[in-house]
């Protein structure tokens, strides 16, 4: 069954287009990429389906629904921003985390923390930038959702970081969920990634499973990437 699908999706923004036609179909189960350069229509595509935007027409369904409560519960959502607060503890985010979303694993969480090596005790606002990145991602992850939307979770963090959040990712997906990653930093998610999505200018010119692509291309995800979006 999809757990994501598009059908005809255009949005603009007065009078500025941002996806054009977008057609997609997303089966659970593996992890996609939603790759494309800045301006590429990422990041509308995906506040659409958290239904933070409306489609200026066409449709966009979170297993088989429009974007809804019903949706949201379903689906662990990392944003591009920080969304911590920061007066507030490590607990105190966690616990914050655990009464909001009914699927939450608090156990989960602390394990993550632990291995991480951020106390609970901890204040948030203090943290380093890539220790803000992984706790956010500890409370997305934590999640036991069928989707999970991760916007940009690697930009602007050391290579150290990108290893952790991206083991983070693989060791904590539950095996029938989906994850669809937006980055435009292809070398260092093409390792797990299952199916990739290429947006150029709000066009879909891609969609296509990974081993599919290097079969049928002989050129890895970042190669084909850097020749499709070549200035």
């Amino acid at each position: 069954m999809a757990i994501l699908t598009c059908k005809e999706l255009y949005k603009s923004y007065s009078k500025t287009p941002a996806l054009l036609g977008v057609d997609l179909c997303i089966e659970e189960g593996g992890i996609v990429g939603l790759l494309g350069p800045n301006g590429s229509g990422k990041s509308t595509l995906i506040k659409l389906a958290m239904g933070m935007l409306q489609p200026t027409s066409g449709s966009i369904l979170i297993d088989g629904k429009p974007p809804c409560a019903a949706t949201k519960a379903i689906t662990a959502y990392l944003p591009d921003a920080d969304f911590l607060t920061p007066w507030m503890r490590v607990s105190q985010a966690v616990g914050y985390s655990a009464d909001f979303f009914a699927d939450f694993d608090r156990a989960r969480a602390e394990a993550m923390l632990e291995r991480l090596g951020i106390g609970l005790n901890q204040k948030i606002k203090p943290l380093s930038k890539g220790n803000r990145e992984k706790v956010s991602l500890i409370l997305t992850m934590a999640r036991r959702a069928k989707l999970y939307i991760l916007d940009e979770p690697i930009a602007g963090v050391d290579p150290a970081a990108r290893d952790f959040i991206l083991d983070t990712v693989m060791r904590n997906k539950p095996e029938d969920a989906t994850i669809f990653l937006c980055t435009h930093l292809i070398a260092d998610v093409e390792p797990v990634l299952t199916h990739a999505i290429f947006l150029n200018r709000g066009k879909v010119v891609l969609d296509e499973a990974v081993d599919s692509v290097r079969a049928r291309t002989g050129k890895s995800l970042d190669e084909l990437f850097r020749e499709e979006f070549r200035w």
